[in-house]
């Protein structure tokens, strides 16, 4: 799963697996800290193209690195989401601090 994780120029790409609970998103959270602070990373991408399901772990995972990388000026995007994904930053407030990008 580490092939999910690629620093491309000052950006993490983190492709999200296609089930986002609570048993993958502590492996998430911990390796795509450990690129912010090796690479000094100050934007974070989170692919959704093979996401079918996230529960509320999949924002808490969203939600610890915009805590990590907001201090520094950096921002958090999210791509290929579709509309269950959507949905769930909508109702979770997440749409507020993640660019939906199409």
């Amino acid at each position: 799963m580490s092939e999910n994780f690629k620093v491309i120029d000052n950006y993490l790409m983190v492709r999200m697996p296609e089930e986002i609970d609570h048993h993958k998103s502590s492996y998430i959270s911990e390796n795509a800290d450990k690129f912010i602070v090796r690479e000094q990373i100050s934007n974070v991408v989170f692919d959704f193209e093979d996401t079918k399901f996230m529960d509320s772990s999949g924002i808490g995972i969203i939600l610890g690195r915009y805590k990590k990388i907001a201090c520094f000026g950096g921002k958090v995007f999210a791509i290929h989401t579709d509309n269950r994904i959507r949905h769930l930053f909508m109702i979770s407030g997440l749409h507020k601090i993640v660019e939906i990008m199409d």
